[in-house]
């Protein structure tokens, strides 16, 4: 076939392409060559129809944009490029082939491959690269492919053209133009095509030039002589790397800084291959246009690092892509250093990493970061930069050799015998780590070297082991690490060092990598190793290891520290007994002050600044907010301070010479704002948890911490307020725990400036608290200018007067502090020139009168808030007998307490006239013109949606109104306080004015617009504080104005009662003014809430009258009984749907309402009164049920309102109220029975209406047959045992406190004290109210008569019966099987505490029914805690009733089959019953009956009934018997002889000696009369017990004595026998012999188990002789019948003896398929573990699983996983305390004790062989296995782990290890 044969190569074409097809591209090149022969083609012929071919189908594929190639269609691409090259090779090519190739094919091939087909790609530059290598076409590559490819790198980065300097110019006009010169028309027409067409993708340009990179210099690297060099062109591949390398640099510093693709195609493609050049290649030169630069490797790694730096600061991806490069730079950084031989310290201007210091700073960032990854590539990145220098510095100490463990045991054997054996499992542990193999043998601590190394350990085994075995690690680095820190050698100077030099040669450098395992260590997974790691940092003894403390980083303290002693698991026992502090807290507050006492006076407070604003930006619990605190006082209080210069401590005088130092600097003028606020953050942080005590230690370490640091006077007034008023209000008023350090705050502070000022007390200290008011109420504006505010511009001004006084009286303490007060500002200058001035109108234009209110009305509210508070405390303190409270005590008493009320009383009552006329001009506003026209409001005061409600009123009108308001509250206050002290007439025009104003507001006619009636809702505003003040401050006065209103308000002339008018005309008033309907909907409910809280205040008026005791002269009513009813319809209907501001208010009127009704006293003040009937009160429940369901809040204040209104003891008496017939509920039944039952939901509801009732019960024992139910759930009842929040409303809430003192009084006031705020509040105040009635019921003993002593023996009987019965058929009382602590058992102990206090309540008529259900509870299955309680119940029975004793417990202890336990109860009771009998002839009798049935026990076979007998008999013998007297002995009668050497064996044996010590205390303790008693049951006690107030009995006493007795003397035997067995084996004796003997003693064991399996079945029946004898002499005996009778046994015994032997075999071959390997999970306690674990031993058919407990087996949650398994494994019951003896036997019988486990020395589980006879222990799901069980295994396993999480279930892994052991097993029988 010819060239010129046009037919013959389209088809050569298209038979090529096909096989292109079929065929690998392997196998191309033979076939291009057979063609090439057999067709006599030219190459060059081909090559152009191939091209064309490929040129159309990769057109073909660009025409479609998103056509990418398949996956089945690579093979075929790849071997028609194959063919392509193979024909550029070919000579017969022509020059320009791969040229058009790169235009014409591989470029457009490019951009249609898929970026992820990385397969495709590398064989096309690996194609691309073996041609250019080939040909030597590195020119041509440079002048298309790599300007292309650059090209296409730089327009992914949004470059549209190349610097003017660079080496290769990759625009679009310089390729046209390059091509123009170079090439043909039709070239640069293609590679216009070529650009239109886009670009190459930005990953597969990377990975071309790459390759062509590395391809250059492997070819370079090929040539091995300069003669090849010529001929090759060698010059040409070595200019070409080095052009590429230039440029592929520059575009990866450029790419660094982009996108994430950009990123990675940098970092994973591009610095990989530039670092590898730059191996070959550190430094070059490289002539661009003309100009020649010098790139070198530095310069290259500078960019890069710089590149690094940017990244660290971006992200966590950036910073892990930062990261991968360091990992890629640090090894060819090492490797090109150690080819040339160079080192780094050399060269000035070589560039090490290490010598940066932010190098070191992200990789100690990196290595505590929280994402374990990164975490792993900082350690990685780390060890590869420690790699080569620890090398360097392995040359600088050649003297370092290793401690061998011998020498290591001499130095450290005398330690040794005194270590536990822990600590020598620890030591052995550290060893096997490689502990012992970085000590320094000649020096005496560790070089460089040695410290990163120990370091490295101690980082990994934090990262990846368990806690063992860093606790083993932990422990020998860390003292090696700060032993040599704390040597006075160690400061060593590093001037003139290196960076990398500096981190583990200085101390400060040692410390910050410290730092870094304090802080993993403080993050760590496991509990246990954060414990560890912060008790090993908090046990430094720093204080005398020279100055160690400040060179722990600042922000390792302000940032992991802090954080770490936020986590609970350091505070165990934090908060306990009512101490809010633990042993890390104290260890933190002491290395606080250490480390505090370095700084200088300004670094202190910027540290303690620091500190504190910690709390801005985290969360803390009680425990870490309380540390917090505790270091912040530490560093501020700290009394030490280092002497620079000298190493030494010295200690400070006193605080004030650290606080005349701050004087001296004046250093808080500038920060004194930041670090009060805070402070004041860690207060209000303190606030959110509700405990006082808690609140209280917060608050004084921030006091004291403030005190330390700043003088009052050095901090502005306004922010000194606004910190001391963050305080608790309740530690700093009258009688406040931290009045008295504020004070003394205060008062330091102007002694020292005294001391150093010459300004007197009077001007440095209170000039401006004194200066206060005349700067509050100035308020500069222009004259003639209308001054308008609102209700937010009030509260401001209101809370900024409120913390002045507050503070003002706080430290007042003494007269003389008043006289600034009222000779500078009050008297003379304050209230009175503005107190005229205010109501003459002749007010200046710089103040505010308004101001001026909210002034005076702040010091009336504060005055009576310190009375009150000073009344009470006073009360209060005068009931304690503490020092500390008398210190308290004499403080109240000073003349502060009424002086400074005194003081005021006058300038208010001087200034009361002048603010009355003031006020009636304000007050105008209420009674203007009722056309008051509605103005369009703005938007912002039209009301908030969920927000609260905003007065509709328009500015101006808005602030007439305010202002009105507040001179209204001023004058009311006023007048209401001066009452109160001091009886002056002056007060009766302010009081005229208060009830005009009231008169005229109800009787007001109501406005039709909307302005008029917010206008009128002021009014009522208003009127809530008048009518308060009114009511409290009722007097003469009043009746008669009130009389003169009514007989001006009634026309005909008739009488009606006083208050009928006010109250009838205030309810229709406010009705009218709702009927308008021009109130929003927001602004009817704030009327509602005034309604409320005035009709409270009218109601109270006759209670204030009785309190007060006024007398009015004669008698009127003040309600009409139709006007109460009238006002009780309006409350209920309202209840229902009242708003939460409304509760309060509303309940307080229902209960006022029902008093008046039905109280005895009140009735004299209604007229004509009927009471309430039933209906009424049906009404009232069923509104107030729904009050209560509704609220979703549940406040003390509330629910004690909602119980005192309902439940009002006036009506509680009426028997009507609980049962209105035999079967109907009465309303206060249906009632209390479902706030009880919605109680078990609340526990504070729960609580108070047990308070309340049972103090209602008690005043009325009849009712108390109703609610036999009810007290049987309160006797039942448990909840959450604390309500912090219940506390604190008491301690906080007045009205709370208020509410609850209304309840009903508690029976026993100090125990409802004590257990209030409890759960065992409401079956604790059930036991007190029956002990109460039981005195009632003994009052029948005198007064036979008595109704009440009478109902309360009753009740106690039936409630006594109804428990009784209830123990007996309960499902759950009744339950003899249940779990120590669990629901059933504290139920059961609550109903026999119970039961035991109505042990009083037993008579004869139910004696015989109570002791019959008696008995059969004592012989039920109890345990101890439930037992005790019936024991003391039987004792009391028998105590009241002697007769009963004999009668019934001797035919109990003469019944031999009874339960041990039983008998052991039973031998109590009649111990305690002799021991305790009322009379000494009953006692002589019960001995003489009860003790000799009690002696056969002695020898019983039950160890505990034997013992517990012991214990009791010998208190009988001991307290009863009189001593032994030898002389006498002959005339003593046996008996007493027998008792007597019974007497002196009890004495004088040594284990009942033992027995008798270890119960002595609870024999003291018990008395069975005080145990019967509520304070028996529920105080004495435990304290370390919680467990519902249970004892420990003696009967656990004894068993737990037995059970250490019974493991002591199995430890003695074991260790007996190993003696025995050590002493009997000879020298020679090979374990063969020993495995042979062992093996020889089992199979006769078995024989002997299985002989005696057949003699436990008789064959035969064999006469005896006798027998035989008796038949042979009487033929009547031998009959048929006989004889047949005789076969029949002998065959029904040989085939019982086959069926035994049948099963013996079965059994013998089912326990032979059993496999030898038992799992041992006594450690584990979670059920679902434990079942899966018997299921998978039961599928893989293990040997044995051993469990701690074997009863397990009956719980339902294991019998439902392991699916009957537990039926078919044996399982073998291994307590935890038997282990060690378990795995020690099982060792001797030739088992292997292995250990799932991470240790150093494990192995993974796939290397292991497992022999056959194993014995796999596993870990506690948490904690592992304890190191004393370690040092038993033979071998530790663990299982391999690929991914991040280092953990698995504890099932999981067990059945991993039994399948690899199965597995192991079936391939050695196969």
């Amino acid at each position: 076939m010819s060239e010129s044969d046009p037919v013959s190569i389209p088809a050569t074409v298209v038979s090529l392409t096909t096989s292109f097809r079929l065929v690998p591209s392997a196998a191309v090149p033979v076939i291009i060559d057979c063609v090439l022969a057999s067709t006599g083609l030219a190459p060059s012929s081909l090559f152009k129809s191939l091209l064309d071919a490929f040129s159309n189908l990769t057109k073909d594929l660009l025409k479609d944009g998103n056509a990418k190639l398949e996956s089945d269609c690579s093979s075929y691409i790849m071997s028609y490029t194959t063919a392509l090259c193979c024909l550029i090779k070919n000579p017969g090519t022509e020059a320009n082939a791969l040229q058009s190739f790169i235009w014409r094919g591989f470029l457009p091939l490019l951009k249609i491959i898929n970026t992820n087909n990385h397969e495709l790609i590398n064989q096309m530059a690996e194609l691309l690269c073996d041609v250019v290598v080939e040909n030597h076409k590195w020119e041509l590559i440079e002048a298309t492919l790599v300007p292309f490819s650059l090209r296409a790198m730089g327009l992914s980065m949004g470059l549209l053209q190349s610097e003017e300097l660079a080496i290769y110019q990759w625009s679009r006009d310089s390729f046209i133009q390059r091509l123009n010169n170079e090439s043909s028309d039709r070239n640069v027409d293609q590679f216009v095509t070529l650009l239109e067409s886009g670009s190459v993708p930005l990953s597969t340009a990377c990975h071309i030039l790459t390759s062509l990179v590395v391809a250059a210099l492997k070819s370079c690297q090929a040539i091995e002589s300069a003669e090849q060099l010529r001929a090759v062109g060698w010059h040409s591949a070595e200019n070409f790397a080095r052009n590429v390398l230039l440029a592929l640099s520059d575009m990866a510093v450029r790419m660094l800084s982009q996108c994430p693709e950009h990123r990675s195609c940098a970092s994973r493609l591009l610095l990989p291959c530039i670092f590898r050049a730059l191996d070959a290649l550190s430094s070059f030169e490289v002539s661009v246009h003309g100009l020649t630069f010098i790139f070198t490797r530095d310069y290259f790694l500078r960019k890069i690092w710089k590149c690094c730096s940017s990244l660290f600061s971006h992200g966590p991806l950036e910073r892990q892509e930062a990261y991968w490069i360091l990992s890629l730079y640090l090894p060819h950084f090492f490797h090109s250093e150690g080819c040339e031989n160079v080192a780094v310290q050399n060269g000035a201007d070589d560039f090490d990493i290490r010598e940066e210091q932010l190098f070191w700073d992200e990789m100690r960032r990196g290595l505590v970061d929280k994402d374990a990854l990164v975490r792993k590539q900082s350690l990685h990145i780390l060890k590869i930069s420690l790699g080569h220098y620890s090398c360097k510095l392995s040359e600088e100490s050649q003297g370092c050799t290793v401690v061998s463990d011998t020498n290591a045991g001499d130095k450290n054997g005398s330690m040794a015998h005194g270590m536990t054996k822990r600590g020598q499992w620890a030591e052995k542990e550290a060893k096997s780590l490689g502990v012992g193999q970085i000590c320094n043998s000649s020096e005496p601590f560790l070089n460089c070297q040695q410290r990163w190394a120990a370091f490295l350990l101690l980082y990994e085994m934090l990262e990846e082991y368990g806690a063992h075995l860093v606790e083993a690690a932990w422990t020998h680095q860390i003292s090696l690490l700060l032993q040599f820190s704390w040597t006075p050698d160690s400061n060593m100077d590093h001037v003139g060092r290196g960076v990398y030099q500096f981190q583990m040669e200085a101390l400060e450098g040692i410390f910050s990598w410290l730092a870094v395992l304090w802080e993993r260590g403080f993050c760590h997974e496991n509990p246990q190793v954060r414990c560890l790691i912060m008790q090993s940092f908090l046990g430094i003894n720093w204080e005398n290891n020279g100055n160690c403390a400040k060179l722990v980083p600042e922000s390792f303290i302000l940032g992991p520290f802090i954080q770490g002693l936020n986590d609970a698991v350091h505070h165990k026992d934090f908060g306990l007994k009512g101490v809010y502090s633990s042993e890390t807290i104290k260890g933190a507050s002491k290395f606080l002050c250490q480390f505090s006492s370095y700084f200088s006076s300004r670094e202190r407070v910027a540290f303690i600044c620091s500190l504190a604003s910690v709390a801005k930006h985290d969360s803390f619990g009680r425990a870490g907010l309380m540390a917090l605190a505790v270091c912040i006082a530490s560093a501020a209080c700290g009394t030490e301070t280092h002497c620079d210069g000298e190493d030494q401590w010295c200690e400070a005088s006193s605080r004030n010479t650290v606080q005349v130092e701050f004087a001296q600097e004046n250093l808080l003028q500038n920060r004194s704002a930041d670090l009060l606020d805070a402070l004041r953050i860690v207060l209000e942080r303190s606030k959110q948890h509700f405990n006082a005590n808690y609140r209280l230690r917060v608050s004084e370490k921030v006091l004291e911490a403030a005190s330390s640091v700043m003088f009052t006077y050095d901090v502005p007034l306004d922010l000194l307020l606004h910190f001391i008023s963050s305080v608790p209000r309740e530690f700093t008023d009258y009688g406040g725990m931290l009045r008295q350090k504020v004070q003394q705050w205060f008062y330091g502070s102007s002694a020292k400036s005294c001391s150093s000022n010459p300004f007197s007390l009077e001007l440095q200290d209170f000039k401006n608290l004194c200066d206060f008011p005349q700067r509050f109420i100035r308020h500069h504006h222009s004259p003639g200018s209308f001054i308008s505010f609102d209700d937010d511009d009030l509260d401001a001004w209101g809370f900024e007067a409120q913390r002045w006084a507050r503070v003002f009286f706080l430290i007042v303490t003494e007269d003389c502090h008043l006289e600034p007060m009222f000779t500078v500002c009050l008297p003379n200058l304050f209230l009175q020139n503005y107190g005229i001035n205010i109501c003459t109108g002749k007010s200046d234009v710089d103040w505010v009168p308004l101001k001026f209110l909210i002034l005076i009305l702040s010091l009336v509210q504060e005055l009576q808030i310190g009375q009150e508070k000073s009344t009470y405390y006073t009360a209060d303190v005068r009931m304690e007998t503490e020092a500390s409270m008398t210190t308290i005590l004499d403080h109240l008493s000073a003349p502060t307490n009424y002086t400074v009320f005194e003081k005021f009383t006058g300038p208010f009552i001087h200034i009361l006239e002048e603010l009355v006329s003031f006020t009636k001009l304000a007050c105008s506003i209420f009674w203007s013109s009722p056309k008051i026209n509605d103005v369009i409001l703005p938007s912002s005061i039209k009301g908030k949606l969920g927000g609260p409600s905003q007065r509709r009123l328009a500015s101006s009108t808005a602030t007439s109104v305010l202002q009105a308001i507040l001179s209204v509250k001023t004058v009311a206050s006023i007048s209401s306080w001066c009452a109160h002290l001091k009886n002056d007439v002056s007060l009766d025009a302010a009081f005229t004015f208060l009830w005009n104003f009231s008169w005229k507001v109800i009787s007001s006619p109501v406005y039709d617009s909307e302005t008029g009636a917010e206008i009128h809702l002021a009014a009522y505003e208003v009127l809530v504080p008048v009518l308060k003040a009114l009511c409290t401050a009722f007097c003469p006065l009043a009746f008669d104005m009130i009389m003169t209103h009514n007989k001006s308000a009634i026309t005909n002339g008739g009488d009606k009662p006083l208050l009928d008018p006010l109250v009838l005309n205030f309810l229709q008033n406010i009705n009218d003014l709702l009927a308008v309907g021009v109130l929003a909907r927001s602004r009817r409910a704030v009327l509602m809430n005034w309604k409320w809280l005035c009709l409270d205040s009218l109601l109270s008026i006759p209670y204030y009258i009785i309190e007060n005791g006024v007398c009015l002269g004669s008698t009127f009513p003040f309600f009409s009984d139709a006007a109460l009813k009238s006002v009780f319809v309006d409350l209920v209907e309202s209840l229902e749907n009242a708003g939460e501001s409304s509760v309060l208010p509303i309940l307080r009127s229902v209960r006022l309402v029902l008093g008046l009704f039905c109280s005895g006293r009140m009735r004299m003040f209604v007229s004509s009164c009927d009471g309430v009937d039933t209906q009424m009160m049906l009404q009232l429940v069923h509104s107030s049920w729904i009050l209560h369901v509704s609220c979703n809040k549940r406040r003390v204040a509330p629910i004690a309102a909602l119980l005192s209104s309902v439940l009002h003891s006036s009506l509680f008496g009426d028997l009507n109220m609980h049962r209105t017939g035999n079967t109907e509920q009465g309303p206060l039944k249906w009632f209390i029975e479902r706030i009880l039952d919605e109680g078990l939901k609340s526990p504070r509801t729960i609580r108070l209406a047990a308070l309340h009732l049972t103090g209602l019960w008690l005043l009325y024992p009849k009712t108390i047959k109703y609610y036999v139910k009810e007290l049987k759930l309160l006797s039942l009842y448990g909840s959450v045992a604390f309500d912090e929040d219940f506390e604190a409303e008491l301690t906080e809430n007045h009205d709370a406190r208020k509410e609850v003192s209304l309840l009903a009084k508690s029976p026993d006031p100090e125990l409802a004290e004590a257990f209030i705020n409890t759960e065992m509040y409401a079956r604790v105040s059930v036991a007190v109210l029956f002990y109460k009635l039981a005195d009632l019921a003994d009052m029948l003993k005198i007064v036979k008569e008595s109704e009440d002593a009478q109902a309360a023996l009753d009740s106690g009987k039936l409630f006594l019966l109804e428990l009784l019965d209830s123990a007996i058929n309960d499902k759950d009382l009744a339950k003899e099987l249940y779990k120590k602590y669990s629901a059933i058992h504290r139920r059961k102990v609550r109903a026999w505490q119970m039961i035991c206090v109505l042990s009083r309540f037993v008579d004869e008529d139910i004696v015989q029914q109570v002791t019959s259900s008696l008995h059969i509870c004592l012989c039920r299955n109890n345990l101890p805690a439930v037992r005790q309680y019936l024991e003391t119940f039987a004792i009391q029975i028998y105590l009241a009733f002697p007769s009963l004793a004999g009668e019934q417990l001797i035919s109990i202890f003469h019944d031999y089959n009874m339960r041990p336990q039983a008998l052991s109860s039973y031998v109590f009771i009649a111990s305690h019953v002799i021991l305790h009998a009322n009379e000494a002839s009953v006692q002589l009798k019960h001995l003489v009956e009860l003790l000799p049935p009690m002696i056969p026990f002695l020898t019983s076979h039950h160890h505990s009934l034997r013992a517990f007998t012991q214990l009791l008999v010998y208190q009988v013998l001991y307290k009863l018997m009189p001593a032994f007297d030898p002389s006498n002995s002959d005339d003593m009668p046996l008996e007493k002889k027998c008792f007597m050497d019974l007497k002196s064996y009890l004495t004088e044996n040594y284990d009942c000696v033992r027995l008798r010590a270890s119960m002595e205390a609870i024999f003291d303790a018990f008395d069975p009369n005080y145990s019967a008693t509520p304070n028996g049951i529920f105080t004495a006690r435990n304290e370390e017990l919680d467990f519902e107030c249970v004892p420990k009995s003696l009967m656990e006493q004894v068993i737990t004595f037995l059970n250490d007795a019974r493991e002591d003397l199995r430890y003695s035997m074991a260790k007996d026998v190993m003696t025995i067995k050590n002493e009997s084996l000879t020298a020679g004796e090979t374990f063969k012999d020993v495995e042979s003997s062992a093996k020889a003693d089992e199979e006769r064991l078995f024989a002997q188990i299985s002989k005696d399996a057949y003699l436990d079945f008789q064959k035969k029946v064999t006469l005896h002789k006798h027998e035989r004898q008796d038949t042979d002499g009487t033929t009547s005996m031998v009959n048929a019948e006989f004889c047949k009778s005789l076969l029949e046994i002998e065959k029904e015994d040989e085939l019982l003896n086959s069926m035994v032997q049948s099963r013996i075999t079965a059994m013998e071959r089912i326990r032979e398929s059993r496999q030898s390997f038992i799992l041992v999970a006594s450690l584990l306690d979670r059920i679902p573990n434990l079942a899966g674990l018997a299921r998978t031993c039961e599928v893989f058919k293990a040997g044995g699983l051993a469990v701690a407990d074997a009863s397990i087996v009956n719980d339902k949650q294991f019998q439902l996983i392991s699916v009957t398994a537990e039926k078919w494994v044996p399982l073998i019951e291994v307590p935890v305390h038997s282990m060690k003896v378990y795995l020690e036997k099982k060792k001797r019988e030739g088992f292997s004790i292995l250990g799932l486990e991470q240790t150093a020395n494990s192995v993974p589980l796939d290397k292991y062989s497992f022999p056959t006879k194993t014995v796999l222990v596993l870990g506690h799901e948490k904690e592992g296995i304890p190191v004393d069980i370690i040092h038993i295994l033979d071998a530790c396993i663990e299982i391999p782990q690929l991914g991040v999480i280092r953990s698995l279930n504890v099932h999981v892994s067990g059945a991993i290890a039994l399948w690899e052991y199965t597995r192991q097993q079936r391939c050695k029988q196969y």
